[in-house]
């Protein structure tokens, strides 16, 4: 699970620090393990590396969120009266926690993350939080991110679920990262780190999901329907035939988009509602549905889904045209969201199996959710009749 960070800038103005791809720079200047080896130097170095030119003259910090294996923490910053760039009055950083095992294993998702801030915030079009600097070492083990704060920004819920408003608000920004990156040849020449879930891939994918549905079934089974219960079952028979589905477009995709990953400010004065997406670890070129699906098969309830999905679907639709992706019909967009469904079981699933936390109360509560909102989805969207086709 991901803890909050950062806080929005305008829409793409995500800033890209240092030079390189940002997968495997060597520059421990600026990558830190604890944030007592923060100074006031360092930090008005980063800000400065950034584009802010201030001089920051003290700084006290404290942790927030909960994450695992990375942690993030709050600077409170004072800055010289006389600097040429007012200095933000807190930022937050991220840097990589856990055991040396734990970060073997996570360290594509800390290229990822990393990645994505130094190669592609500044082209895409969906709110990030502004970072003024981000590194991470050649083995991929230690990372530091500077980021502005969100607060009073706050994330999501996945047990409590979205309002219709903020799903509006989450859908269309998921279409700024999508459209720029729309069938684009070459991501990955750019990017030698970035994942890319072809048809062998997803069918790995589906080894896994098969082997961890049955001691997902026996920790949730107890508190799932029948119908539940054959719809996972399903899923994973048909799970191989996904790939050669969902082989036909591709961009950039964040693999996690969920309410937990999302940072809301909600509307005040007859202002919308503002969302910005953070952890980045999953990132990956892929179908765009499934970044959809995933959301909206997660995070509102079968009713309000039913309610309000194809309205959400063409907003989500909608925004890609006005960014610019030509000759994609609103009947195929809905199609993709049928066929992106899957994702909702596969990370549920897999997120509850191969978590290196401890279950807890509030975590059983957040997949149960998950899982029954999901299964009710490919049930209503005839997902895997589309499969079985």
């Amino acid at each position: 699970m991901s803890e909050p960070e950062g806080a929005p800038p305008a829409a793409g103005t995500g800033h890209v620090p240092g030079t390189g791809n940002g997968a495997g720079v060597d520059d421990v200047a600026w990558i830190v393990d604890d944030p007592h080896h923060v100074t006031p130097q360092w930090m008005t170095a980063a800000l400065r590396r950034g584009g802010t030119d201030t001089e920051i003259t003290a700084l006290r910090h404290e942790p927030v969120g909960s994450g695992q294996l990375s942690s993030s923490y709050r600077f409170h910053l004072t800055a010289a009266p006389d600097a040429t760039d007012p200095a933000p009055p807190s930022v937050v950083l991220k840097l990589a926690a856990g055991t040396p095992a734990g970060r073997a294993q996570i360290a594509p998702g800390y290229r990822s993350e990393v990645g994505y801030y130094r190669s592609f915030a500044t082209g895409a079009q969906i709110r990030v939080p502004r970072c003024w600097s981000a590194d991470i070492t050649t083995d991929g083990h230690s990372f530091t991110l500077v980021l502005e704060d969100a607060h009073p920004s706050r994330p999501g819920s996945q047990v409590h679920g979205a309002t219709p408003t903020q799903a509006h608000a989450a859908i269309r920004n998921l279409a700024g990262l999508h459209a720029p990156f729309w069938g684009q040849e070459g991501l990955r020449d750019t990017a030698s780190w970035l994942r890319h879930s072809d048809e062998a891939a997803i069918g790995f994918f589906g080894e896994l999901f098969a082997t961890a549905a049955g001691p997902f079934v026996d920790r949730f089974g107890p508190d799932l329907s029948p119908s539940d219960l054959d719809t996972l079952h399903r899923t994973a028979d048909l799970f191989g035939r996904w790939g050669s589905h969902i082989g036909g477009r591709h961009s950039l995709i964040h693999g996690d988009y969920r309410l937990d990953n999302l940072l809301f400010s909600e509307a005040t004065d007859g202002l919308p509602t503002e969302v910005m997406a953070v952890d980045w670890q999953s990132l990956e070129i892929g179908f765009p549905g499934r970044d959809v699906a995933y959301f909206l098969a997660t995070a509102l309830t079968p009713e309000l889904r039913r309610s309000h999905e194809k309205a959400l679907v063409r907003a989500y639709h909608d925004r890609l045209a006005e960014i610019g992706v030509p000759d994609y019909p609103f009947e195929a967009s809905f199609h993709d969201y049928r066929l992106g469904t899957l994702q909702a079981p596969l990370i549920t699933v897999l997120g509850a199996v191969y978590a290196t936390n401890e279950p807890t109360e509030n975590s059983h509560r957040m997949f149960l959710s998950m899982i029954t909102n999901a299964c009710a989805a490919i049930r209503d969207l005839g997902t895997l009749d589309l499969l079985a086709a």
